[in-house]
């Protein structure tokens, strides 16, 4: 049977992010999906060609372009070829669309406003794990975007060593 599931994944190239990709491919991704990748740029850039996209976010940039330099580049992407080619096999082995998105603000905002966006079914996260003290005073955006969205949102903690 197939799926047409829009599962998101926030990617900010971190291991936990990198884990949370992993931990949809192997568990949630299913032919006929489509896998959202979502970036948030934190970094307000005052350049021009962002302007355009600060309250909307970036156009939707499929996997063919996402793996262009000057692409990513534009939109202040890193390129990462671990992220590349977990895509890439997906991409291929489960028959999945991948799409990016690039946002810029902050990055609770933001998810949030990317589930309506995208109208996705399901959100998939890490988590940085953050002590106490510190999740107190930055706040934790997982557990922000958990409590506040209204699609389901599974939190991915670090495999342990």
């Amino acid at each position: 049977m197939v799926k047409d599931r829009r599962i998101g994944v926030a990617m900010d190239f971190s291991k936990s992010s990198k884990n949370a990709l992993q931990w949809a491919i192997d568990n949630l991704v299913d032919k006929g999906d489509t896998l959202h990748i979502i970036h948030i740029n934190n970094n307000k850039h005052d350049d021009s060609r962002n302007v355009l996209w600060a309250k909307s976010g970036s156009p939707l940039i499929p996997l063919s372009e996402f793996r262009e330099l000057e692409v990513m580049k534009k939109y202040g992407v890193p390129t990462d070829m671990e992220v590349l080619d977990m895509l890439d096999t997906v991409s291929r082995q489960k028959e999945v669309t991948i799409i990016t998105k690039v946002y810029w603000g902050d990055a609770r905002e933001k998810l949030l406003e990317a589930v309506e966006d995208l109208k996705l079914d399901s959100l998939v996260l890490g988590s940085r794990g953050l002590g106490t003290l510190k999740r107190i005073v930055l706040g934790s955006v997982s557990n922000y975007v958990m409590t506040q969205a209204p699609i389901p949102v599974t939190i991915v903690k670090d495999y342990p060593n």
